[in-house]
C-alpha cells in the first residue's frame, strides 16, 4: 500500500499559526474581530498579487509589474466610470488591460529572449506612469455606490475581497493540478528544453502565466479602488509586490521553478498580513516591517535552495548506486501524453 505523504502546506499552516498565537498574546487587541477584519481586507491584495505571481514562478520567471498594473487597472477603472460606463463595464476595460500587460510581458520574453527580471522591470515603470499621465498624476473620485461592493461588500458576514481571493485560489488550485495545461506549467519550470521535446508550447505557456499574473494584478487594482472610491495613480507603489514574493517564496513556492502550490502561496500571503498587521497591532514602526519581510524571503530562499541542492545529491547517490537507468525509468515519459511527461508527480503539489 502506498503511504500518504502529508501536505507540503502543513507546515506553514503551522507557522501562521504560531504567529498568531504569539501576536495575541502580545496584544489583545489582535483578537478582536474587526482587527480580523482588517488583516483579511490587507491580505487581500497582497494574495491576489501572490497567486499571480506564483503562476510565474513555477515556469522559472518574475513579475515585477505587478504593483503598478494594480495603478494602472484600477485608474482605469475609475476613468471609465468618470466618463459615464457603469461599474461592470469599467471593470471590464480593467482586467482586460491587466490581462494585457501580462500578454505584453510573456511574449517579449518569449520572442525577444529577454531575461524576465529585464522585461517586467521595464513594464513596470510604463505601467506606473500611464495613469499619471491619463490624469496628470490626479486621483479620481468613483461615485458609483455599486462599484463598492467590490471592496466594501460582504457575503455571509465575508469580506468581498476575501470571498473574491478564496474562489480565485480553488479555481487556480483545480487549473494547476486538474488539468494538462497546469502540468505543461510544471514542466517547463522544471526544464524548459526538455518540455520542449515533449511538445509542449513554451511560448503559449510563457504567455499564460504572466496573462494570469496581469489577471491578478487586476483584481487587486479594483479591489484598492473600490474600497477607497478613488483611483490613484500610485496606488501599488508600495510593499504590495514586495509582500506578494515573499508570500509566494514563504508559501514553497521554489524561485527556481516547477514546484510549488496555490494554496501554499495562499497561506503565504496570509502568514505576511498577519506579521505586518500584528506589527502594526503592537506598535512596532512602519519601517521595520521591509526588514522583517526581507528576512522572512532571505530565510525562504535559503531553505529552497538548501532543499534544492539536498534533492539532486539525493538523486546523483541514488543514480551512483543503481547504475544507468534501463527502460522502466523511462516508461512514466513516454505513457503520458505529450508533455505530460516532462514533470514528476512529485512536483505536482
Amino acid at each position: 500500500m502506498r503511504s500518504r505523504r502529508m501536505p507540503d502546506e502543513v507546515g506553514i499552516f503551522g507557522i501562521l499559526i504560531l504567529v498568531a498565537l504569539v501576536m495575541s498574546l502580545l496584544s489583545g487587541n489582535f483578537r478582536t474581530v474587526d482587527n480580523l477584519q482588517i488583516l483579511l481586507l490587507n491580505g487581500a491584495v497582497i494574495a491576489f498579487l501572490a497567486l499571480g505571481q506564483t503562476f510565474v514562478l513555477l515556469t522559472g520567471g518574475i513579475d515585477l509589474s505587478t504593483g503598478s498594473n494594480v495603478a494602472m487597472t484600477g485608474m482605469l477603472a475609475a476613468v471609465v466610470m468618470k466618463a459615464g460606463a457603469g461599474w461592470p463595464i469599467a471593470a471590464l476595460v480593467a482586467i482586460l488591460a491587466g490581462i494585457a500587460v501580462g500578454l505584453f510581458n510573456g511574449a517579449v520574453i518569449h520572442y525577444l529572449k529577454l531575461p524576465p527580471f529585464i522585461v517586467t522591470f521595464s513594464t513596470f515603470g510604463i505601467a506606473a506612469s500611464i495613469p499619471q499621465i491619463m490624469t496628470g498624476a490626479k486621483s479620481v473620485s468613483v461615485t458609483d455606490p455599486m462599484f463598492a461592493v467590490i471592496g466594501r461588500g460582504s457575503l455571509l458576514g465575508i469580506p468581498m475581497p476575501v470571498v473574491l481571493v478564496i474562489v480565485a485560489a480553488c479555481v487556480l488550485t483545480f487549473f494547476l493540478r486538474r488539468t494538462a495545461t497546469g502540468v505543461h506549467i510544471y514542466a517547463v519550470g522544471g526544464n524548459t528544453e526538455t518540455s520542449r521535446l515533449a511538445g509542449i508550447g513554451i511560448g503559449r505557456t510563457t504567455m499564460l502565466v504572466y496573462a494570469v499574473s496581469g489577471l491578478c494584478a487586476s483584481f487587486g487594482g479594483l479591489i484598492t479602488t473600490s474600497r477607497l472610491m478613488v483611483g490613484y495613480p500610485t496606488a501599488g507603489s508600495g510593499n504590495e509586490l514586495f509582500f506578494s514574493i515573499a508570500a509566494a517564496v514563504v508559501g514553497g513556492v521554489s524561485l527556481f521553478g516547477g514546484i510549488g502550490s496555490i494554496p501554499g502561496a495562499f497561506l503565504g500571503a496570509v502568514l505576511i498580513a498577519t506579521v505586518s498587521n500584528g506589527m502594526n497591532v503592537i506598535g512596532v514602526d512602519s519601517f521595520w516591517q521591509p526588514l522583517v519581510i526581507g528576512v522572512i524571503i532571505l530565510l525562504g530562499v535559503s531553505l529552497d535552495t538548501y532543499r534544492r541542492k539536498l534533492s539532486l545529491s539525493d538523486f546523483s547517490r541514488l543514480f551512483s548506486r543503481s547504475g544507468p537507468p534501463g527502460p522502466t525509468a523511462h516508461e512514466p515519459l513516454e505513457s503520458l501524453s505529450p508533455g505530460e511527461g516532462a514533470v514528476s508527480l512529485e512536483n505536482r503539489r
